[in-house]
């Protein structure tokens, strides 16, 4: 089968796959879907967190076998993956509202019978897998914050979750690498006030802590999909100028890795989340992908995303939430620091910065007016980079 045939046959396959990944929630299914999550968890309790882990992995290393011109059990592939880790993701399909089963399933049936490349098929599961793994991990903070109390539960759920980090680790440290970065150490230090919390029983440092290893977590897919200069929207283009084949890869490998992002997104930024998945869908002509654009759309998003947290923090400013709101906005300005850098200047996005730190400072201190001033300096700032970027 030529290449043309391969890539006609992947856009077909995940024709239905990439509309589903993010699928929205339908008004009155909220107390089926909940049960639905539910059952599925329980059958997901059957599996050990190791045998998980172990499962993934052994699935890897047979899909590895296509990079190396080999021929893939696919078979081996899917049964390590119905028997150890469908219950995971048919859960969290069920708590999040998406079809990342199906994706799975479709692409190891279109890679055994070569209707797919092997190596995007490897690719898609690789990716996907890591997403359904972060989305495990929250599974498990949320757990932790609904038994708050319960300490014995809630440091069974704490290692459970680190667990799964664990297998995350190799994609932050390879984006470490890529960008001079030190994420994997602010993640470990996230992870270390979230033990020190749980340990004091102080449920809004815990809240703290998390949002430092959620967002850092985005912060190493965004720098692996749509950041300059080494996010795949970057590989996939330039690979275009001379290789189809290793091009269309690097964009299934951006789109695989955009799934664990987009949904966030697409929630505060609809019109910058569906075009940048536009850019990595496999139907679209891997000639055309603009990383310059990606990379401008998604500063876009990221600002409004920033911009939503601000004004959740606003209304409620003298609770909790309020802090936590404000710690989520500054993470996800923090996210595109080198971006801003670049479209204002290294002393505004400084000042910036400040700006988000003393915002968060007033509303650990519940002091509006530092707050409301902090605020309106953030938005200045933000409104020319919004600017800059069209």
């Amino acid at each position: 089968m030529n290449w043309k045939l391969k890539v006609l046959s992947a856009a077909a396959v995940t024709s239905i796959l990439f509309a589903g990944c993010a699928k929205q929630e339908t008004a009155g299914s909220t107390e089926t879907k909940t049960e639905q999550a539910e059952k599925k968890e329980e059958k997901t309790a059957e599996v050990t967190k190791e045998a998980i882990v172990q499962a993934y992995k052994d699935a890897v290393t047979e899909l590895d076998k296509a990079k190396a011109g080999q021929e893939v059990d696919f078979d081996k592939v899917t049964t390590l993956y119905k028997e150890k880790l469908q219950t995971l993701v048919q859960a969290r399909d069920a708590e999040f509202t998406e079809q990342i089963d199906q994706t799975i399933t479709a692409a190891l049936e279109a890679g055994k019978k070569k209707e797919m490349d092997p190596i995007i098929t490897r690719q898609l599961f690789d990716k996907l897998m890591q997403k359904e793994l972060f989305q495990t991990l929250r599974h498990e903070f949320k757990e932790i914050d609904e038994n708050w109390g319960k300490t014995e539960e809630v440091k069974e759920e704490y290692e459970e979750a680190l667990t799964f980090y664990k297998v995350l680790e190799g994609t932050v440290t390879k984006r470490d690498a890529a960008y001079g970065t030190k994420m994997v150490d602010t993640i470990n230090g996230g992870f270390s006030e979230m033990k020190t919390a749980i340990d004091k029983g102080d449920k809004l440092a815990f809240q703290l802590g998390k949002q430092v290893v959620d967002k850092t977590i985005m912060k190493t897919f965004y720098f692996a999909t749509g950041a300059l200069p080494n996010g795949y929207a970057t590989k996939a283009a330039e690979e275009a100028k001379t290789d189809a084949t290793a091009a269309k890869i690097e964009q299934a490998e951006g789109w695989a890795f955009y799934q664990a992002i987009y949904p966030y997104l697409k929630k505060n930024s609809p019109e910058e989340s569906d075009a940048i998945l536009k850019q990595f869908d496999l139907q679209t002509d891997v000639k055309t992908l603009d990383p310059a654009l990606v990379n401008k759309t998604f500063v876009r998003g990221w600002v409004n995303v920033a911009l939503s947290e601000y004004k959740e923090s606003q209304e409620m400013f003298n609770e909790d939430k309020g802090a936590i709101t404000a710690m989520e906005g500054a993470l996800f300005i923090n996210m595109i620091e080198s971006d801003l850098k670049t479209l204002i200047g290294e002393q505004e996005t400084a000042a910036l910065t400040a700006s988000t730190q003393a915002y968060l400072d007033a509303a650990k201190a519940k002091d509006k007016a530092a707050a409301d001033k902090a605020l309106a300096e953030i938005k200045s700032v933000l409104d020319k980079v919004v600017q800059a970027t069209k």
